[in-house]
């Protein structure tokens, strides 16, 4: 096996099998499962998985509870939601609450594979327009505690960048609006992530649109 350790938190047996067969046939190493939200934070912090595929709707304590509670642990997992619908309500609130991005339960085996070994390199699960249309979608109507981050820390281009990325550019629509390389809109990136202490672009989406630099509908 190869590639990220993952945990599996759903609360329906089948699809915690059915998830662990498609994983493994395709080199990816499932350490362990949970059927409840409290279970999936025990298992994060016992088996120190890289990225846990979570189920945002469980009895007890459900997926965004255990997203949130996840990514303040130590280390760097990542949580990827399970819905059965790609315009969930949650889907908004899971990304505030850190989620690195969602998926559809009816997912494909080859996405599947995919998404989980994208979403350890902290890159967009979802193309960035994808995640935009899903935040201005739901940001105007759930009530979600604000971000609270000191963006003069920015130097004006790296707010210009982060405006462009909460807009859903990708990093070679912003080269090209910019008029710089892709390399130095990556290290611009970079430099954004680690000054606001994002972990991936979701997050910045999000917090985009949190901190009023895009509003729904701009």
């Amino acid at each position: 096996m190869s590639g990220p350790r993952v945990v599996i938190a759903d609360d329906q047996a089948f699809v915690r099998i059915g998830f662990r067969m498609i994983l493994g046939s395709g080199g990816v190493e499932v350490v362990g499962e949970a059927a409840d939200g409290a279970e999936a934070v025990t298992a994060v912090r016992e088996l120190r998985p890289d990225v846990v595929l979570m189920d945002i709707r469980m009895p007890g304590m459900d997926g965004l509870e255990a997203c949130r509670r996840i990514v303040r642990e130590p280390g760097d997992c990542r949580v990827l939601m399970l819905t059965t619908f790609d315009l969930d309500r949650y889907v908004y609130e899971a990304l505030a609450a850190g989620a690195s991005g969602f998926l559809l339960k009816d997912v494909t085996p080859e996405h599947l594979v995919a998404a989980v070994r994208l979403i350890e390199t902290g890159d967009a699960l979802l193309a960035p327009s994808i995640t935009r249309r899903l935040v201005e979608r739901f940001a105007s109507g759930v009530s979600v505690p604000a971000v609270h981050r000191d963006l003069a820390v920015l130097t004006p281009r790296e707010r210009e960048v982060l405006t462009l990325v909460g807009s859903g550019r990708s990093n070679s629509e912003i080269a090209g609006h910019l008029t710089l390389s892709e390399a130095t809109v990556k290290t611009h990136v970079a430099r954004i992530f680690a000054k606001l202490e994002l972990r991936d672009r979701a997050q910045a989406v999000v917090l985009a649109y949190e901190t009023g630099l895009v509003t729904p509908g701009a």
